[in-house]
C-alpha cells in the first residue's frame, strides 16, 4: 500500500513558514532527543494538542511516569499551523445522519462535549497563564451563494430542534453592521460558541506546563520502529534511541506514520489546508472593505474558506484544496489562494500577504473523531481525526484519554459517536484518488448546484 503522506510533508527539521512561528515565544526548555535506552509507564507519540494535553493531564493529574516523543518540536504539526479556530465542527457527518447512525442520545452527548471542549480550553489557558491571544465571540457561517442561505436556515432549525442551541440568522446588511462585509456574502449564521486564538502560543504553553509538571518531552525523536515483547512496547527513534513502555498513546493525527503503526494503516485520510496572512491592515483599509470584526467566519462550501481578522490587524485567509503535498506544488497553491482572496475581498487587492503555509488535517472514514484502544489488551490507545477542527476537541480528547488510561474514567462514559472502532478505507491505497474525485464533486456542489 503506498504511503498516505508525501515525504515533503515531513520536513521535521524545518519550522513552518507561518505567522505563528514568527510571533510565538520560544519554549522555556529544550526538548532533547531521546538518547540511549529509556523506560517509562506511558509513552505518547506526537507533540500536538492531543499529545500535549494528555501528557500534562497524566503528569499533573495522575502523577504518571510519562514521556512524549515528537518527530520535530512540540506544536510543529497541525496544532501549530491551523487557523486558530476554537469552535464546533470536529465531525463532518451531518447532525441528522449522526442521530440516525448513533442515536439521538449519543449525538446530543457529542454536541455537548464540543461545547464543553471550547469552554474548558478557555479555562485551561487562563489557569495555566497561557497568553494565547484569544479574540472574537462565536463564529459565523457565510452563505457564498443564495442557495446556501436556505441551507443555513435549515441548520439553524436543526440546532434548535435537536440540541436547543440558539443561533442567529443574519442578512448581509446585519452582517455589515457587525463589521463583516464582502460582495460574496448572501447571509450568515452566527453561532455564539467559539473564539479565535494563536495556536502555537497555546501549544508551547501546554508543552511548558507539561514539562513543569514532570512529563519528559523529547524533540527530534521520530519513531521509526515499534515492537512488542513481554507485554511491553519498545519504540525506536530515527536517531537510535529506544523507549520501553507499558502503554502507548498514538497522537499523530494527519501525520501518522502508517508503516510504523499498522493498527492505524488505511484508516486515516490526511488532507491539505492552506493559509495566507496579510500585513497589518490600517483602520481605513479595514473600513474600506467593511471588515472590522475579529469574529471568526467561514463560508458554506465543502472546500471551505475560513477567515479571521487578527488582533494586530492582519487578515488570515485559509482554505481547503489541493491534493499534492510536494514542495513543488506549493507555489501554484499560493497563487490560487491569492486569486481567491482578491476575488472575495476586492478592496484588499493591493494588500500584500507576508506569509503562506500549508499543513495536514485528518479525516476518518466515518467522518467523526475517535478515542479508543487499538489492541485487545488495551495497552495501545489513540485519540485522532478531528476533521480540521481540533483546536478545542484535540485538547479535550487528550485530557480525557489520559483519565481513561489512568483508570479514573471508562471509555464507556463517552458517546458511541467517538468510540466506534476506526474502519479502514476500502482499497486504502487509492485514498488520494478518492480525494481527487471528492474534490471535483465538491467543486460542482459548491459553485454550481
Amino acid at each position: 500500500m503506498p504511503p498516505a503522506l508525501h515525504p515533503d510533508a515531513l520536513h521535521f527539521a524545518d519550522p513552518a513558514a507561518s505567522l505563528w512561528e514568527d510571533t510565538a515565544p520560544a519554549l522555556s526548555f529544550t526538548p532533547q532527543p531521546l538518547d540511549g535506552d529509556e523506560r517509562c509507564d506511558i509513552a505518547i507519540v506526537g507533540g500536538g494538542f492531543t499529545g500535549l494535553s494528555c501528557a500534562l493531564r497524566l503528569a499533573r493529574g495522575h502523577g504518571a511516569d510519562v514521556r512524549l516523543l515528537e518527530a520535530a518540536t512540540p506544536g510543529w504539526g497541525a496544532s501549530g499551523r491551523n487557523g486558530g479556530f476554537a469552535c464546533i465542527g470536529a465531525a463532518k457527518l451531518s447532525w441528522p445522519d449522526m442521530a440516525r447512525r448513533y442515536g439521538m442520545e449519543a449525538t446530543r452527548a457529542f454536541f455537548d462535549i464540543q461545547r464543553e471542549a471550547i469552554e474548558s480550553l478557555r479555562a485551561t489557558a487562563a489557569e495555566l497563564g497561557i497568553e494565547a491571544d484569544i479574540a472574537g465571540t462565536g463564529e459565523i457561517t457565510l452563505a457564498h451563494r443564495p442557495p446556501f442561505r436556505r441551507a443555513l436556515a435549515q441548520e439553524q432549525e436543526t440546532l434548535r430542534t435537536l440540541f436547543g442551541h440558539e443561533t442567529e440568522l443574519l442578512e448581509p446588511e446585519a452582517l455589515a453592521e457587525r463589521g463583516m462585509a464582502a460582495p460574496f456574502i448572501h447571509g450568515g449564521l452566527w453561532n455564539p460558541t467559539g473564539f479565535g486564538l494563536h495556536p502555537l502560543k497555546l501549544a508551547r504553553g501546554l508543552a511548558d506546563a507539561a514539562h513543569a509538571h514532570g512529563a519528559r518531552l523529547h524533540g527530534q525523536s521520530r519513531v521509526t520502529g515499534w515492537a512488542q515483547a513481554g507485554g511491553r512496547h519498545r519504540l525506536t527513534t530515527a536517531a537510535g534511541g529506544t523507549l520501553t513502555a507499558d502503554r502507548v498513546i498514538l497522537a499523530c493525527n494527519g501525520y501518522t506514520p502508517e508503516a510504523t503503526f499498522p493498527p492505524l494503516a488505511g484508516r486515516l485520510m490526511p488532507a491539505l489546508s492552506n493559509i495566507l496572512v496579510t500585513r497589518p491592515l490600517s483602520l481605513s483599509e479595514r473600513e474600506a472593505q467593511g471588515w472590522t470584526t475579529t469574529t471568526m467566519a467561514f463560508d458554506a462550501r465543502a472546500l471551505l474558506h475560513y477567515v479571521r481578522l487578527l488582533p494586530d490587524g492582519r487578515f488570515l485567509f485559509g482554505g481547503r484544496g489541493g491534493t499534492d503535498m510536494s514542495d513543488g506544488a506549493a507555489p501554484a497553491m499560493e497563487a490560487s489562494m491569492r486569486r481567491e482572496f482578491e476575488a472575495m475581498f476586492p478592496a484588499w487587492r493591493h494588500v500584500e500577504h507576508t506569509h503562506f503555509w500549508r499543513g495536514l488535517v485528518c479525516l476518518a472514514r466515518d467522518l467523526v473523531p475517535h478515542i479508543g484502544p487499538l489492541d485487545e489488551r488495551s495497552t495501545v490507545w489513540t485519540a485522532i481525526a478531528y476533521h480540521g477542527n481540533g483546536v478545542a476537541m484535540a485538547n479535550w480528547s487528550g485530557r480525557h484519554l489520559a483519565d481513561i488510561v489512568a483508570g479514573q474514567t471508562a471509555l464507556a462514559d463517552l458517546p458511541a459517536v467517538m468510540t466506534a472502532p476506526l474502519r479502514r478505507f476500502p482499497f486504502a491505497g487509492l485514498r488520494q484518488l478518492y480525494m481527487k474525485a471528492a474534490y471535483a464533486a465538491f467543486t460542482v456542489r459548491d459553485e454550481w448546484l
